[in-house]
């Protein structure tokens, strides 16, 4: 066998890491496709290892599917909870809610396709994947619910407002930006967006 076509064969790795290894990759892949079409061959190529390899780590395409879907929520979602605020008495509620858009819509652009995956959910992701999504929607729904109290504490002409419902319109607000900020990027930067979401904000506390 010559140089030319001898086979390139994978460094060996623990089998978490080869997980995580191809977990990357098809992440990559996903970044050029939708995920009807990711393939196991496509994340091998990807990974520059052989396909039998990647059926070590995953018996099939629906548990490398899984993996991914679940390891990129849990990393988004890790990223929503880093970005909202703990203290509204320095910022006051929409400086600090302006500031979390701000911070959100940063992660989205640093990671499009991992939030892809969660603001626009694919017609074919797993059942269990969106209910997970849905459980975890509520949670984040629940926390703007409180800091939505919060602030009507702190802005009394805030307190006409029902807070229930005025999270529900945080939370809405935050993910229509998002979805804008993937879909078309040219047409809605960051920097449009941030301004327009601290405008809203001031409209709405009075300032």
């Amino acid at each position: 066998m010559t140089p030319a076509t001898r086979r390139k064969y994978a460094q060996r790795l623990p089998r978490a890491e080869r997980r995580e290894q191809l977990l990357d990759a098809a992440l990559d892949v996903l970044g050029e496709r939708q995920l009807q079409e990711l393939s196991m061959e496509a994340v091998a190529g990807k990974a520059g290892i052989g396909k039998p390899v990647v059926y070590t780590a995953f018996r099939s395409r629906t548990e490398l599917v899984e993996a991914l879907l679940r390891r990129e929520h849990e990393r988004g979602l890790a990223q929503v909870r880093a970005a909202m605020p703990d203290d509204l008495t320095k910022l006051g509620p929409t400086g600090a809610y302006a500031a979390t858009i701000s911070a959100f819509l940063r992660a989205v652009l640093k990671n499009p396709t991992r939030w892809r995956l969660i603001l626009t959910v694919p017609d074919n992701a797993p059942r269990e994947y969106r209910e997970s999504l849905r459980a975890a929607r509520s949670t984040i729904l629940a926390q703007a619910e409180q800091l939505a109290k919060a602030g009507t504490a702190l802005r009394p002409h805030l307190g006409r407002l029902d807070p229930g419902l005025l999270g529900h319109t945080m939370l809405s607000f935050a993910e229509m930006l998002g979805r804008l900020a993937l879909s078309d990027p040219e047409s809605y930067p960051r920097e449009r967006l941030e301004q327009y979401a601290s405008a809203a904000m001031a409209l709405l506390g009075g300032d």
